[in-house]
């Protein structure tokens, strides 16, 4: 372990984080009503310009008025590069003191995008005496931003965690793709000849190195890792394919553009009753090696050892938080 110690951010269940644009105001009732953990009212891409107002009373009003319970609640704010984005955020924190978790920072850059913001939230919470901290959420959805991640990263003591923005990362790196997320079957590599002269074509990952990349961003800073949107609402199994390597690769959740998603990542980014048992069983396992002076034991023919107790308590520990919220 290094002697520099990294702080958490606050803990928060974050399996499906559903997006729901502002500008549809029984879109909004209906997401207070469901089963996603985090909900992100939208006012930036799911607003045409000329509805940017009307999605901001609407968020106002949403946030006072409707019962929010068990959920995080964050606002999606327009860029710093807008003159929407000032009365997102006054607007939103003057009118709707205490009432929001989160706040989400869509194509963040640079740090100084995040000490910006950090400095107007700072000041608003001081004049209408809030009592609830809002913390940060980052989109990665830039190449400006993936080169500037870590700072980004590390940039507030308010930041909570990082999201991987595929589209418009995609189009600021200009990949030949219009999809939102998935694999491309232009992506992959071809096997030497076999014996009979055949040769396999394998798929890979295109967006394997940008979420990789962004997790350990987020985990040396203490932040959660959420995988962003898959674009085919109707492709439940594409879905499922691209939400569990994003699980394998460390992160706590994806987004759900549409409500048929949330479910699923609830599902696939919950311990299953098996894994939970094998981590129980480890922990038990290392727990009575302990009391015997061992440092490693083997459990069903594996050698488990210090570092396996903490693979095994973050399952446990998720599994408690799935079953603290019911």
């Amino acid at each position: 372990m290094s002697f520099t110690i990294i702080e958490p951010a606050p803990s928060r269940l974050n399996r499906s984080e559903q997006a729901v644009p502002g500008s549809n105001a029984r879109f909004l009732e209906k997401a207070a009503q469901g089963d996603a953990d985090v909900v992100f009212l939208d006012l930036e891409d799911a607003v045409a310009p000329d509805e940017k107002e009307t999605a901001r009373r609407n968020i106002i009003q949403a946030l006072n008025d409707l019962d929010w319970s068990g959920k995080t609640i964050s606002v999606r704010i327009n860029g710093l590069d807008t003159h929407y984005m000032y009365r997102d955020v006054v607007d939103i924190l003057e009118n709707c003191v205490d009432k929001l978790d989160l706040i989400m920072i869509p194509k963040a850059g640079t740090a100084s995008d995040i000490y910006a913001l950090d400095m107007l939230v700072s000041q608003i919470e001081a004049a209408t005496k809030a009592t609830k901290r809002i913390g940060f959420e980052m989109i990665i959805e830039t190449a400006l931003g993936m080169q500037n991640i870590h700072d980004i990263a590390a940039a507030s003591k308010r930041n909570e965690s990082l999201h991987f923005g595929v589209a418009d990362y995609a189009a600021s790196t200009k990949a030949r793709t219009t999809n939102i997320g998935g694999p491309n079957a232009d992506y992959g590599v071809l096997t030497d000849p076999a014996g009979d002269g055949g040769r396999d074509y394998h798929w890979g990952d295109m967006w394997h190195y940008a979420i990789a990349r962004m997790v350990v961003a987020a985990r040396a800073n203490g932040l959660r890792p959420v995988d962003g949107p898959f674009g085919d609402i109707q492709d439940a199994e594409g879905y499922r394919a691209q939400a569990l390597r994003a699980a394998v690769l460390g992160c706590e959740g994806k987004w759900a553009i549409h409500p048929s998603q949330v479910a699923l990542a609830n599902e696939l980014f919950s311990p299953s009753e098996k894994e939970v048992a094998q981590a129980k069983a480890i922990l038990e396992a290392m727990e009575q090696a302990k009391k015997e002076g061992k440092g490693a034991v083997t459990l069903n023919g594996r050698l488990i050892d210090i570092a396996s107790i903490k693979q095994a308590q973050v399952l446990v520990d998720k599994a408690a938080q799935v079953a603290a919220k019911g």
